[in-house]
């Protein structure tokens, strides 16, 4: 069962794994790589960087969807910052962060992410001095270029599994399906033909010195293997406006406003399929079958659009609510959120 304020994750049997996002878009023309990114490029090949460090595997409990997640993270702080997709993140209530080389175990705290760029910062809980990743930001990116994926394969655990391959394309765009049916587009991403699996999530995308270039974020589901990744400059974007401590039409930082159902697309609105009793929506008098149509003044049509504007509530804060009831009656209320996962 999936209870997160409008979005529903499937499971996978056994361990039931925050996946990849599968790709449902064919690829664009490749597009050569931009010269912007060679500022401060040495002509002499850097230092090669050590295998796997600050490289972690992610492991997530789904509170409210009894399961449990597993996805890769790169630590990018001494002080523990960890960044990840997400998508794998997301609906968790608890975590559990190994770092591959040391294999220290820590606990975390969702630091701040982003919905739309599918970017997660975590913290460490008690964490200093570690070691982090090597960037390569400054490489620049051409197609041809041999690269290799790291990441918790299969979410198996223990040191992270490669995957090589060469870049085909720059500057692409996907439309995105996780295995639930959300979906999402990204844009500005790197195709690669590295046979990336299911729990690579979040893992680095390295030039052959093991400097990271990206952070792998999806991969096909057809016959021809397709890994991509978001370039890293683009996600650390992201994880500065996170630091910045304030949320935006972005990013999401603080606690996360939680409701307490399951929605689906509807004509009119948002179906509820199920809601977990003693929660907001069981408070303000929802039931099952109900089509939310407005939250805290905005109009509802999907539940892409309940989930927007959950982003924006404040737990503890009271706001308008309307919906049909399941005899197609107009009903208005409030409803108090209270702190839940993140999306």
């Amino acid at each position: 069962m999936c209870l997160i304020d409008g979005c529903c994750h499937g499971a996978v049997p056994g361990l039931a794994r925050r996946l990849l996002l599968a790709v449902l878009a064919t690829l664009a023309p490749a597009v050569a790589a931009s010269p912007a990114g060679a500022a401060g490029h040495s002509p002499h090949a850097p230092v090669k960087a050590r295998p796997n460090v600050g490289i972690v595997n992610v492991y997530t409990t789904l509170g409210y969807e009894q399961g449990r997640a597993a996805g890769t993270g790169m630590i990018i702080s001494r002080s523990g910052e960890v960044l990840t997709n997400n998508h794998v993140i997301r609906g968790a209530t608890k975590f559990k962060v190994v770092d591959v080389t040391t294999h220290h175990r820590y606990s975390a705290t969702v630091a701040g992410y982003s919905v739309s760029r599918d970017i997660a910062v975590l913290q460490l809980a008690h964490a200093s001095g570690l070691r982090t990743v090597k960037r390569g930001g400054a490489i620049p990116l051409h197609v041809g270029m041999r690269v290799i994926a790291r990441g918790n394969a299969q979410g198996r655990g223990g040191p992270p599994k490669t995957a090589r391959g060469r870049i085909i394309a720059l500057h692409q765009q996907i439309f995105a399906e996780d295995e639930s049916g959300d979906s999402e587009t990204l844009n500005n991403v790197i195709a690669t033909n590295a046979p990336v699996v299911p729990g690579y999530s979040g893992g680095p995308l390295e030039n052959s010195q093991n400097r990271v270039l990206g952070i792998v974020t999806a991969g096909s589901t057809s016959g021809v293997h397709r890994g991509f990744a978001i370039p890293l400059k683009q996600a650390l974007q992201i994880v500065r406006r996170i630091e910045s401590g304030k949320s935006s039409a972005i990013v999401h930082v603080g606690p996360t406003a939680f409701l307490g159902v399951v929605l689906e697309d509807a004509p009119g609105g948002a179906k509820i399929t199920s809601l977990l009793p003693g929660k907001p929506a069981d408070e303000a008098g929802l039931a099952k079958g109900d089509v939310i149509t407005s939250l805290d003044g905005a109009a509802i049509s999907s539940k892409a659009d309940v989930r927007q504007a959950v982003l924006m509530l404040v737990p503890g804060k009271a706001v308008p609510i309307g919906w049909k009831d399941t005899n197609g009656i107009a009903q208005t209320g409030t409803i108090t959120p209270i702190s839940g996962p993140p999306q």
